[in-house]
């Protein structure tokens, strides 16, 4: 964190004066992302071990920004200590955007206008700044080729497949991935690929998109990205919609190549089913494996597509074995019962001191969770946070950087997340959640904080929070 105050401070002339880390703001990929403010100015500070995509990153945004593209400015910079400072774009996604802009399939018409513009750039970034970018910075690979590929299907085969319990053959499956394989090289891949063109990369500000996390961008192929962005499974883009889009992003594409739509939708397909499978290796691996429970309830959503492309697309190649396996994916009763069955969840979330007696649930449900955060480090004990509560920057600060702090969260929200796809899955509309500490003013204030942010976003949930010793108070 110091390094991130010493970046603001060297870029805006103004110290830090509060910091703020957004949990979850890029799903699993294991960045610290801190907003830090201070003389009226705001900046997001990323912290993140892995220096190349560090490198990929910080020199893609320079670059594209050199084309005009709407990406983040990078401020300053301190990649020897996994850090680096950029612009702040808000908080609104796209897939924020979406969900506030629909009613179930009814997508309105502020959401498809700003589709609209995002299938518009797009283009921009694969065509018209793909020519003189440094691929020699990309990371793991230069391209979006054969062993990269495989990566993806094993990651679908080994995470998901092997986890879920879905039967298959690994002989005959090899062979189909490889024929799809050569036949997705096929189409010409000397664009820059994005790869992970998704509704919560882009940001809105002042109704335009912004675009975030590209640094696993590569050279490949056209249709990866649309395909990413039209099949983004929590989306649930309707298919009118999704066909409506691509027309879009074609006639748009026209603009700077000599576009052969026959040839472009020849592969295009094939593509689609590769993110898929990419996507649900990520949702294996992270809730199967790392028991993220609450990234399995995206499963649903991509068999639903999965589901859709069985019926109305006949793929130019054969691939018997990995056709078997998706269909018995999207048969699968364990699988389906995975999405979120209740209209709508409510959290409701506390904190207290254990001077009075837990809240008491006044939802008729009864049940829930209190967790005793008394074993915490205490911030209380020290001078300096005794005014402060769990909501401030400084004492955020301290506790965020606690390991037993972060166990103890990490348990808490999986605990949380099993209960909440459990809930809906039976029809219950209302989980409470308790945290206490001594003084009901640091430990208990933070986790709660902590445990909505780790929500937000979360399908058909919401959360209420509460602070009972900080209302006595009056703060």
């Amino acid at each position: 964190m110091d390094v991130l105050r010493r970046l603001f401070e060297q870029y805006f002339h103004f110290p830090a004066e509060n910091a703020q880390p957004l949990q979850g703001q890029l799903g699993g990929s294991g960045r610290a992302i801190i907003r830090l403010t201070g003389g009226g100015k705001s900046a997001i500070g990323i912290l993140h071990s892995v220096r190349e995509e560090n490198v990929a990153f910080v020199e893609f945004s320079r670059h594209f920004r050199r084309h005009g593209l709407p990406v983040p400015e990078i401020y300053a910079e301190d990649l020897g200590q996994s850090a680096y400072l950029e612009e702040d774009l808000g908080d609104l996604t796209l897939f924020e955007f979406l969900s506030a802009h629909r009613e179930g399939a009814i997508i309105g018409p502020e959401s498809v206008e700003a589709y609209g513009k995002v299938v518009a750039r797009l283009p921009r970034f694969q065509v018209e700044a793909a020519g003189d970018l440094n691929y020699k910075v990309c990371y793991p690979r230069s391209s979006f080729d054969r062993q990269s590929i495989a990566w993806d299907l094993n990651y679908f085969k080994y995470y998901f497949l092997r986890l879920a319990g879905i039967p298959f053959n690994e002989q005959a499956l090899e062979q189909d991935f490889s024929r799809l394989t050569k036949f997705l090289l096929a189409a010409r891949h000397d664009y820059f690929l994005y790869r992970d063109f998704q509704s919560r990369n882009i940001m809105l500000r002042d109704d335009q998109p912004f675009f975030l996390d590209y640094q696993g961008g590569r050279r490949g192929a056209l249709q990866y990205d649309i395909a990413s962005l039209l099949y983004d499974g929590k989306a649930d883009l309707p298919p009118d919609l999704r066909q409506q889009l691509l027309d879009a992003y074609l006639d748009h594409l026209a603009e700077f190549i000599a576009l052969d739509r026959a040839a472009f939708m020849e592969h295009y397909y094939a593509y689609v089913y590769v993110r898929i499978l990419q996507a649900l290796g990520a949702y294996g691996f992270r809730g199967f494996y790392e028991r993220k429970t609450h990234f399995l309830q995206s499963v649903p959503y991509a068999l639903k597509n999965l589901r859709w492309l069985a019926a109305h697309v006949r793929l130019p190649i054969e691939l018997p074995a990995l056709l078997d396996a998706l269909e018995a994916i999207t048969t699968s009763e364990k699988l389906q019962n995975l999405a979120p069955a209740a209209a709508g969840l409510t959290v409701r979330i506390f904190s207290f001191s254990f001077h009075r007696t837990p809240p008491v649930d006044e939802s008729g449900h009864g049940g829930g969770f209190v967790f005793d955060a008394r074993s915490l480090p205490n911030p209380g004990r020290e001078e300096r946070f005794r005014s402060l509560t769990g909501k401030d920057a400084a004492v955020i600060d301290y506790l965020s950087h606690q390991e037993g702090v972060r166990q103890f969260l990490d348990h808490a929200e999986s605990l949380v997340d099993a209960s909440v796809v459990n809930y809906r899955q039976r029809g219950f509309s209302s989980l409470m959640v308790s945290f206490g500490c001594t003084g009901g003013q640091h430990r208990s204030v933070y986790l709660a904080e902590q445990l909505a942010r780790h929500l937000h976003g979360t399908a058909g949930v919401q959360t209420v929070v509460r602070h009972i010793e900080l209302e006595s108070m009056g703060k």
